[in-house]
């Protein structure tokens, strides 16, 4: 799998791991926004603090404390995180801060939206300092605070369950601000840059309201900008900044919902598929697998059994079966010839299939098909069944092997996409 371009800026592509929504967030930063006051908003609506510490904690990042505490701004309740560091380091190349990110056991989503936000900055500072990205010294961004703020946001979010993250438009302030490099304007320029498509509002406030960090994780995590989407609101927190400021909240809004169905905002529309499904009380479990089988070799889209309890306390099966729409006077014969069941039954619905990709690796000698999606990497299990049996190895042991083997290939790719001879260094 080859890995982001690190000499081309950011752009207003979707993120790779923008696919069916289950629970969506949307970030409303009408006083800004930082690392830390996005990790505050996660955990002010509800994500378990602990959790992610323990997500946290496999980072090889001595010497850090995270400190949670309920404050007010301008009167609103709201969640203030510091990290509080017990050594001066402060400056890492980008390269050295998404190996630190890699090498943690993080859960795939985590570690592709954490490394994706320290990428894109990567890009921004390359450009903006005329240096290769990976080889860019992320000054303030590269220190102990920047690492967990980015990567608990991403490991909160996850732990909320959040699949897709939209934004309102983002307040930036004015004025100056210092930085490793002297005196700059506020907005900062790699702020500028990270935000580039997205709505900002101006705020005339003398302060730097949105950090680097912050729009970088925007950059990275927002697949929709504007108004709130549409959603049943299931929850909400917000995220302090360490200033009290004089006329404003100074916090970011978190508002967690389900979408809407059909009407989440930045998706797209959805493909459009009939589900047919059949009640069957009187067929083995042999003839219910051979039936999914036919359906699927008919063109079925998706097919599965669900277990049910019918009339009188008879133990049953729904077959179900997702078709287009072409396909539903075949797949339907199938259904009714396979199950003997007397009728069959479908309505509408849309889905939102993941981006994937498919690929092959070697395990002792011998190709293992992959599947790669945006959260994980799913190995053929057909493959690594006869390698488990050509070999003697564990079939979990092969599995693993496999998913290895795919994990360096997207580290060679991500680390220096045009130098086929790289390899990561080896976790510690």
């Amino acid at each position: 799998m080859s890995g982001p371009d690190w000499s081309a800026p950011p752009t207003a592509e979707r993120p790779a791991w923008a696919g069916p929504a289950d629970r969506i967030a949307w970030f409303h930063p009408f006083s800004g926004i930082a690392g830390d006051m996005a990790l505050g908003a996660c955990l002010d609506a509800g994500a378990d603090v602990h959790e992610v510490r323990a997500m946290l904690d496999t980072v090889d990042l001595p010497g850090w404390s995270l400190r949670v505490e309920p404050v007010l701004r301008g009167g609103l309740a709201a969640t203030h995180v510091m990290v509080e560091v017990d050594d001066d380091a402060h400056s890492r190349t980008a390269k050295d801060v998404v190996s630190l990110v890699e090498a943690a056991d993080l859960p795939e989503r985590v570690r592709l939206r954490a490394v994706q936000t320290f990428v894109h900055l990567a890009q921004v500072e390359g450009r903006l300092h005329g240096e290769r990205p990976e080889d860019v010294h992320l000054h303030e961004v590269g220190g102990h605070d920047a690492i967990v703020d980015v990567v608990g946001t991403c490991a909160a979010l996850e732990v909320l369950g959040v699949d897709l993250v939209f934004a309102g438009p983002v307040a930036t302030g004015v004025g100056a601000t210092r930085s490793a490099h002297g005196t700059i304007p506020v907005p900062a320029p790699a702020v500028v840059e990270l935000l580039r498509g997205a709505p900002v509002a101006h705020v005339d406030v003398p302060m730097e309201l949105t950090t680097p960090t912050g729009a970088a994780l925007l950059r990275t995590l927002v697949i929709g900008w504007g108004p709130m989407p549409a959603m049943t609101i299931t929850g909400s927190g917000y995220g302090a900044g360490t200033r009290e400021l004089n006329d404003r909240v100074n916090a970011v809004q978190l508002v967690l919902g389900e979408p809407v169905a059909g009407e989440v905002a930045g998706v797209g529309d959805g493909q459009p598929l009939l589900e047919l499904a059949v009640n069957v009380d009187d067929a083995t479990g042999e003839q219910l697998a051979h039936a999914v089988e036919r359906l699927m070799g008919a063109g079925a889209a998706d097919a599965w059994i669900t277990p049910i309890v019918m009339k009188k306390g008879r133990p049953g099966h729904v077959v179900t079966v997702l078709a287009d729409q072409a396909l539903v006077p075949t797949l339907a014969t199938v259904l009714t010839t396979e199950t003997g069941s007397l009728g069959v039954r479908s309505r509408p619905v849309d889905r939102w299939p993941a981006t994937r990709s498919f690929d092959s690796v070697d395990v002792d000698g011998h190709p293992v098909r992959i599947k790669v999606t945006p959260a994980r990497t799913k190995v053929e299990h057909d493959d690594a069944a006869e390698v488990a049996k050509r070999t003697g190895r564990p079939l979990r042991e092969v599995v693993s092997l496999a998913e290895e083997a795919a994990r360096r290939r997207q580290l060679r790719g991500l680390h220096h996409p045009a130098d086929p001879d790289f390899e990561p260094d080896e976790p510690a």
